[in-house]
């Protein structure tokens, strides 16, 4: 006999997710979920994100980590809502430990929630979190070859962010190649290369979601 507990797990979730989806959209409250692996720039590239529009909307930010509050505390030092997901060890965030993190942030007071997803490039791709939106973020350091090797991560993925491109005459990567992988996998999927870091082509990326964000 083979039992296959994934289908109940993923069940269980996709409620979960549907309960949180109906809140979001009650409370008029756009959630973008980041996927990465580690030392792709995250963290930056939310810090990034947050003093392209912190003018314009009410942000909060909800940080998934197997270990450690680091990222939450950079971001909470920005005067930003930041609230801390330790996974405990699981490699991805699920419905339910995103639905305690909501419960404690004031979703009438919010426009715009950014989710800082585990790091990895697997897990994450299969659990609905209720969100508007996931994101990609790729940085050149870890190799034009990503989307062959990963290809779920960028089929779902609603946008792709290039990060870390002012590394790129250190690094081998083709560039070309990269951004013909991703819309071979995903053609509706924009890239947007930026230097999270020095602010390089974060406006547009910030464009494109601050649509988004006034569309709910």
């Amino acid at each position: 006999m083979r039992i296959d507990m994934h289908k109940p797990i993923l069940e269980k979730n996709d409620a979960i997710a549907a309960e949180l989806r109906r809140r979001f959209a009650e409370d008029h409250v756009y959630v973008v979920d980041l996927l990465a692996s580690p030392g792709s720039g995250k963290t930056s590239t939310i810090l990034a994100t947050i003093d392209a529009l912190r003018d314009e909307f009410n942000i909060a930010v909800i940080e998934g980590d197997i270990a450690s509050s680091v990222d939450a505390e950079k971001i909470k030092a920005q005067g930003i809502p930041a609230v801390q997901i330790n996974t405990g060890g699981a490699c991805h965030l699920e419905s339910a430990m995103l639905k305690r993190a909501i419960d404690v942030l004031d979703l009438e007071r919010l426009d715009l929630i950014i989710v800082e997803n585990v790091g990895n490039l697997v897990c994450p791709t299969d659990f609905d979190l209720g969100e508007n939106s996931k994101v990609m973020i790729l940085s050149v350091p870890e190799g034009d070859d990503k989307p062959l090797k990963y290809p779920g991560v960028f089929q779902v993925s609603d946008a792709v962010i290039l990060n870390k491109i002012d590394t790129m005459p250190v690094f081998d990567f083709d560039r070309d190649a990269f951004c013909a992988a991703v819309r071979d996998l995903n053609p509706k999927a924009p890239i947007f290369p930026i230097a999270a870091t020095k602010g390089d082509g974060v406006e547009e990326w910030a464009s494109w979601l601050a649509e988004r964000v006034h569309s709910v």
